[in-house]
């Protein structure tokens, strides 16, 4: 990947979560229109279940910081959850609307390394 194409992509999921954090998930959870009109989102990510996993690999990068930094200050689990929440309300409520469990496990490469 180049350089354009890193940018591109970090472009590109901040987009998404500025989008998502405009939106009102409880009235209408799922909106195809987040991931419209963006350039090169089929090329650099396969399409929107891409971006939905690039995201969730960040929202998993962030919350294991927080849970080792949890750990050293002798903080609950559930505390450092629920921080990284508040922190990123956007982002949680995207990977809650979209069921990036759902996605996660569906893709056979990304199964058969987690289990």
């Amino acid at each position: 990947m180049s350089w354009a194409d890193f940018h591109a992509r970090t472009d590109i999921l901040h987009t998404v979560l500025d989008r998502a954090a405009r939106r009102d998930f409880a009235r209408n959870p799922v909106d195809p229109t987040l991931f419209h009109d963006l350039p090169d989102l089929d090329r650099l990510f396969g399409g929107p279940d891409g971006v939905l996993l690039a995201l969730r690999n960040r929202w998993e990068n962030h919350l294991t910081v927080k849970l080792e930094n949890a750990m050293e200050k002798g903080i609950l689990a559930q505390e450092a959850y629920a921080e990284l929440c508040a922190e990123q309300p956007a982002l949680r409520a995207l990977l809650d609307a979209y069921d990036t469990d759902h996605l996660y496990y569906r893709r056979p490469r990304l199964r058969a390394l987690a289990g």
